[in-house]
């Protein structure tokens, strides 16, 4: 989404992670201008930071004069915007993360949001049903329809894949929890026949995971992109956000932790492109069943993907509305 807007429009990006943020925009030739940092797992540094970010972007939009803030329900573009009297279009695909909603849903004008999602779990965060709009699709279907560029990534292809991403411990719904360490623990028992590869969110959370875990496992040292690296993945384990979705479609065999439980990764398991366990030792015998569902996954998730529509083209609606 981002890719396409910066072609015809001045983009200016708050990330939670900014190391990542830009990496990924080199990877993908955004041209992004970067406010602020993330603040971190501590309540302080989350406020803290959102100040600063605030802070910066009222210097910059300012002077930017834009006419549209476009956004995934960002408190700080919300308040800055609400202040300067710019008009907010917003994307959300997570009611579950109250807190970010509470700051942001009451001053958008517009907000748009998957089909799959009743408006209602977004209304009570003081938003008008008239002003929420539907789209066919789930955000993960804009990534993986993408045409981009696939990262040449190195493993032993004579070994299956296996790739697990750790859930947002440093996330204001989470803070701290680590759902994944005790699957992580079990499924490097089978490091010497498959590849386990584990893709850190935050610098913290890789060093902890090295620590812990050492060679038994691999933890990628540089940020890939998600798609490149799903691309080589035989079986994908994830806690339920975006990349378990994108997997999904991808037609990729994808097992849900569910860390925080949402209405994407419900839709996703409902339709049978994701399944949902918990238990580390039932995780680890259910990868050797779903090592072997890659072409039907594959013929599913093209289907599923097909009768999705491109919310790209729902926003340039919207934007066009006075």
């Amino acid at each position: 989404m981002v890719s396409r807007l910066s072609k015809n429009h001045k983009i200016l990006c708050t990330s939670r992670n900014y190391r990542e943020v830009v990496e990924l925009s080199k990877i993908k030739k955004i041209n992004l201008r970067l406010i602020g940092k993330h603040g971190g797992s501590t309540k302080k540094g989350k406020i803290h930071s959102s100040i600063q970010r605030m802070n910066h972007l009222l210097d910059v939009v300012s002077d930017f004069s834009p006419d549209l803030t476009v956004s995934f329900c960002s408190p700080e573009a919300a308040r800055v915007s609400y202040g300067i009297g710019i008009k907010h279009v917003a994307f959300s695909d997570s009611p579950q993360a109250e807190a970010v909603m509470k700051l942001s849903v009451p001053l958008v004008q517009k907000l748009l949001i998957p089909w799959v999602i009743p408006k209602n779990e977004f209304v009570k965060y003081g938003i008008s049903k008239k002003d929420i709009i539907h789209y066919k699709a789930i955000d993960a279907s804009v990534i993986v329809k993408e045409k981009s560029r696939i990262e040449n990534i190195n493993f032993d292809r004579t070994k299956k894949t296996i790739v697990i991403r750790p859930e947002e411990s440093e996330a204001a719904y989470i803070l701290g929890k680590t759902y994944s360490d005790n699957i992580i623990q079990e499924v490097s028992k089978k490091s010497e026949s498959h590849n386990v590869i584990v893709l850190a969110r935050y610098d913290s959370q890789k060093a902890r995971l090295k620590e812990k875990f050492g060679k038994k496992i691999t933890i990628m040292d540089k940020v890939v992109d998600g798609k490149s690296l799903l691309k080589i993945t035989d079986l994908f384990i994830g806690s339920g956000g975006t990349m378990t979705a994108e997997a999904a479609l991808m037609g990729v065999p994808t097992i849900s932790y569910d860390a925080v439980p949402n209405p994407i990764e419900k839709y996703l398991v409902r339709i049978g492109l994701v399944k949902r366990e918990t238990n580390p030792k039932k995780i680890s015998t259910l990868i050797e069943k779903m090592l072997n569902y890659n072409k039907a996954n594959k013929e599913k998730a093209k289907k599923v993907l097909l009768s999705m529509e491109d919310p790209y083209l729902k926003l340039v609606e919207v934007m066009k509305i006075k």
